[in-house]
């Protein structure tokens, strides 16, 4: 029995076959649920999917199969091991095949050859894992591990997770070198990294280091983190052979079995909050690799449960990848499955917070997660004004061309429900605000939650107040500094030209210097690694302003997730349009200083001097350089 959804995978039909005549599946249910016998080979337990007290669920053995009847989960061997341990369909066939005693036959000599390889990076991976632990234990470690230790993980914690510490330069290479490992085997791993001029050097230098496994518990790549105040803070591997960050979740195969346990796991921002929620029993969570949760992760999860909750910062910064994040599984939504947000607030993370009110206050966070419906409706309230029909208008078609975003057709539709129901009650509830007792339903302030505490307050998005719209050269300066901080890769590109910008607002411009300085000084950034430099210099207004739906209006490609050919084109364009609108008002200007001073022949000649230059200028510009040829 293939079981709906389950990837189509090029293994011979026989080989199959014979798996499941080896493996009685009877034995592997049991594994998970107690069964008792209901007849020839027929029997009974409580279903593993689904909380139940009277046993719907059936295991036949003649038949290989299993079905509940209270949640129709169903089918064969394959399937319960990828349902109940959240496993992929190879994944499920190696840990039944090795069980059986039976080699899985591969493809072509080419993934052979493929498998062969990843197996042997694994393995130099694995070393350099032993190597970092032991230096952590050695007195070149010794500042490593009081940092892990003041940061409040026990000896036991320290082991379990596998933490180490990477030396200065040579050491690691030395010592693989000394059991066999090449060079080239090294880079391919990425422990070494190869720079322009040829040399090799060690990647990870005197950092604390986090292994990072694959599902299986198995070690394929790094994170390493900086004790003192250098950048980056954090450094994860380079993607490889056996590793590719937008696919794997820190803590994935402790996690996994917890979660199964708990029927829930919890996603948090950074390594070190995962390691802090399991000292304190919390075992189900795992955390993307310093970059926005990805759809290859959100599908990951979505194995282990139906509806994770991402656990993250109450600041800016986390509210931002609460928003991108809900951005990201939308497309993806299906019936059951969704996420589900628990923001720490007090400017806390989880680790803090745990620190501060144990695992109770953390319990408080989680067990108060909003639905992903309700991120998106905060998010295009605080979006939007709502004191014209026109704005009114303007929110909810944010709110339905977002749902139509859905590839599901019935959750679509359920969220244009709930999102017109939202509308209706918010307006509804607006129209009481100052109204007298008594008057229009007996409202004496402003709007109030229903009964079922579903809806938003309305003073949640009180209109700001309508200030003078900005000039377009106003607007264009905005654009062009926002580009470049949302997509800080560009700089090579745009740097010089955005060095020569003016800006008129002195907080944009303020901005801008530092921007300039930071990039300048610093390689590598991404957008987060940025945002958070210009924070802790105390420019957070200015850059919540610049990152406001005000400036993304009128230029999308300064969103974050813009792609990067079209933030180019579309910075090149606006910086383009301020240079002719500069010229024409420079025309403009020299223009009437010459009319102007027909009585003073000195500053009339002066006056039309600079208008031949500016003709001269724009020729030159127009048509690459003709003067010189």
């Amino acid at each position: 029995m293939v079981s709906k959804g389950r990837p189509f995978m090029a293994l011979p039909p026989r080989f199959l076959e014979e798996l499941r005549s080896r493996t009685s599946i009877v034995d592997v249910v049991g594994r998970k649920v107690k069964l008792i016998k209901a007849g020839r080979g027929e029997y009974k337990g409580l279903c593993p999917f689904h909380g139940e007290k009277t046993p719907s669920f059936t295991v036949s053995e003649d038949k290989g199969f299993y079905h509940c009847f209270g949640c129709q989960a169903n089918g064969d061997v394959l399937d319960f091991e990828m349902q109940s341990r959240g496993l992929s369909f190879m994944e499920a066939v190696e840990a039944l095949a090795a069980e059986a005693g039976m080699e899985v036959p591969k493809a072509s000599p080419r993934e052979v050859e493929k498998a062969k390889r990843q197996a042997t990076l694994q393995e130099v991976v694995e070393a350099a894992c032993r190597f970092f632990q032991d230096a952590l234990k050695r007195p070149e470690g010794a500042a490593a591990l009081d940092y892990l230790r003041d940061r409040g993980l026990s000896d036991e914690t320290i082991r379990r997770f596998r933490l180490g510490y990477a030396p200065p330069p040579g050491a690691l290479t030395r010592h693989l070198a000394g059991q066999g490992i090449q060079e080239r085997q090294m880079v391919e791993a990425g422990l070494l990294k190869r720079r322009d001029d040829g040399r090799v050097v060690d990647y990870f230098r005197d950092r604390v280091m986090f292994p990072i496994t694959d599902r299986r518990g198995r070690v394929i790549a790094f994170g390493g983190r900086v004790m003192g105040d250098g950048q980056p803070k954090y450094l994860n591997s380079p993607d490889s052979d056996v590793f590719h960050k937008g696919s794997v979740l820190y803590n994935m195969a402790l996690a996994r079995e917890a979660a199964r346990e708990t029927g829930r796991v919890i996603v948090a921002e950074g390594y070190m909050d995962v390691i802090a929620m399991a000292q304190f029993g919390l075992h189900e969570a795992v955390a993307p690799l310093g970059t926005a949760i990805t759809e290859n992760q959100i599908q990951e999860l979505w194995r282990l449960c139906p509806e994770p909750v991402l656990c993250l910062d109450g600041d800016a910064a986390g509210i931002r990848a609460a928003r991108k994040a809900a951005e990201r599984a939308l497309p993806m939504l299906k019936p059951g499955y969704s996420l589900r947000f628990a923001l720490v607030t007090g400017a806390k993370d989880p680790d803090e917070l745990l620190k501060a009110e144990g695992r109770e206050g953390l319990d408080k966070v989680l067990g108060a997660a909003a639905p992903l419906s309700d991120i998106l409706w905060r998010n295009a309230l605080a979006e939007h004004q709502v004191d014209t029909p026109e704005r009114r208008a303007a929110l909810e078609a944010n709110l339905m061309t977002m749902a139509e975003t859905i590839q599901d057709g019935t959750v679509q539709m359920a969220y244009k429900r709930e999102f017109r129901d939202r509308l209706f009650q918010f307006f509804r509830e607006r129209r009481f605000q100052g109204r007298p007792q008594g008057a229009g339903g007996g409202r004496s302030g402003g709007a109030r939650r229903n009964g079922k505490g579903r809806w938003d307050a309305p003073d949640m998005v009180a209109p700001a107040p309508l200030t003078p719209p900005p000039s377009a050269a106003v607007r264009r300066q905005r654009i062009l500094v926002a580009a470049a901080v949302t997509h800080p890769e560009l700089f090579d590109h745009i740097g010089e030209r955005l060095g020569s910008v003016q800006c008129d607002e002195a907080a944009v411009e303020r901005l801008r210097q530092r921007l300039l300085l930071l990039l300048s000084t610093e390689s590598g950034l991404d957008f987060d690694g940025v945002s958070r430099h210009l924070r802790r210099d105390g420019l957070e207004e200015t850059l919540n302003f610049l990152l406001s739906s005000n400036v993304y209006a009128h230029a999308s490609f300064a969103r974050p997730d813009a792609p990067t050919e079209r933030a180019m084109s579309g910075w090149d364009h606006t910086f383009e349009q301020g240079q002719q609108q500069d010229f024409r008002a420079d025309v403009m200007r020299a223009g009437a200083a010459y009319a102007g001073q027909t009585d003073d022949q000195a500053a009339s000649e002066q006056a039309l001097s600079r208008l031949k230059a500016l003709f001269f200028q724009d020729m030159r510009r127009i048509s690459e350089d003709p003067l010189d040829d």
